[in-house]
């Protein structure tokens, strides 16, 4: 097994050599960088377990150069450690506002080195081995979903398109329109199938990177009113169900981009249509208090076991042998991780033969 490297930027050279030389000792590999430009260049070039560097350096300050590690994908994640003489609340809070992820006041003494480079290292190997287990999960619940989502509606389209082509002169023209109408909902099927898969592996990927979660933070759409009442009728019209639609809205704003919160609105909707009987009611109500926006779906329909609830995953579509309604079963989970991937609160309450009611809870901006 490799040696974790550590690389040491300072720029007094019997400072970097006495601990380069304790922590080879602890069994650490070790790298030295007499200024911030040169440990730039490192970092880069060597991309180290972990940074050790002191703020008050010619060329480039520690600041500096955590500012431009930060900004780099290949540097962004190292685990990086501020080491100063200035051990102010100001200059600690500063170095952890660039990024940093601990600070050594200086002087310290090796036992003090030696745990505050543990509890960096381990930590990341933590959220490294997470992030791997999600990378793992993802690839597994898509490979159980894809499949079979993916060669049902081609299947269709092969099949119908393979009469056309051959056949053509034998069908009539009500024939052709029809067969052209079923080849038409299922390529609709099977772009929406893709497109489910693509967002849901974009927010697995949010929740490994905290720059990119953060930017996902800062988008907002407002005059959710409108924006909710416009997409609940349309997918009451869809379901053919206009009268059993139930609205009870309030207006406000969220911090979610309009194309994702459309997508959690329609999703959940769509949903208490698909599991719920023509003539029951659909109940889509919404608040705003205490700095979040809350929206409730409601239906009287076939419900959930706390089992099912539990097992909410990406390639779970339960009850498939007795609904028979088409889709990759993401539609809740994908609402579920927009809600938590933008620090909301995804709650789902469900009685089988009674109905489902799924809340969710924004921060407003």
């Amino acid at each position: 097994m490799n040696k974790p490297g550590i690389l040491i930027i300072d720029d007094q050279a019997d400072f970097r050599q006495i601990m380069a030389c304790a922590l080879q000792k602890k069994g650490f590999e070790t790298h030295e960088a007499g200024d911030g430009s040169a440990g730039a260049e490192l970092a880069r070039r060597l991309l180290p377990d972990l940074i050790l560097c002191d703020i008050n350096m010619e060329k480039m300050d520690g600041y500096a150069l955590l500012e431009t590690l930060r900004r780099d994908p290949a540097t962004a994640s190292i685990p990086f450690i501020l080491m100063t003489g200035m051990g102010d609340a100001a200059s600690m809070r500063r170095g952890m506002n660039l990024g940093a992820d601990d600070y050594l006041p200086k002087p310290f003494s090796l036992p003090q080195l030696f745990s505050a480079v543990e509890a960096r290292l381990k930590k990341h190997q933590a959220l490294r081995e997470n992030a791997e287990q999600k990378l793992t999960d993802l690839r597994a619940n898509l490979s159980l979903a894809l499949p079979h989502e993916m060669i049902t509606p081609l299947n269709g389209i092969f099949g119908l398109a393979q009469v056309l082509s051959t056949d053509a002169e034998s069908l009539s023209p009500v024939d052709v329109a029809e067969f052209g109408e079923t080849i038409l909902q299922s390529a609709g099927r099977l772009h929406r199938t893709i497109q489910n898969f693509l967002l849901y592996g974009q927010l697995e990927m949010h929740a490994t990177d905290p720059q990119s979660l953060a930017a996902l933070r800062q988008k907002q759409t407002g005059h959710l009113g409108r924006l909710i009442e416009a997409r609940a009728r349309h997918q009451s019209e869809k379901a053919a169900r206009a009268a059993d639609l139930h609205l009870e809205l309030t207006d406000g704003s969220v911090a979610v981009a309009q194309d994702l919160f459309t997508k959690l609105v329609d999703e959940l909707i769509e949903n208490a249509f698909k599991f719920s009987a023509a003539g029951s009611t659909v109940r889509v109500a919404s608040s705003s208090s205490e700095g979040y926006y809350t929206l409730s779906i409601s239906d009287r329909g076939c419900g959930m076991t706390s089992d099912q609830i539990a097992n909410i995953g990406a390639h779970a579509q339960f009850d498939r042998k007795t609904h028979e309604q088409q889709g990759s079963g993401l539609g809740l989970i994908i609402a579920r991780k927009i809600t938590e991937r933008h620090g909301g609160h995804f709650i789902l309450k469900s009685q089988c033969a009674a109905g489902t009611t799924v809340t969710v809870k924004l921060p407003v901006p």
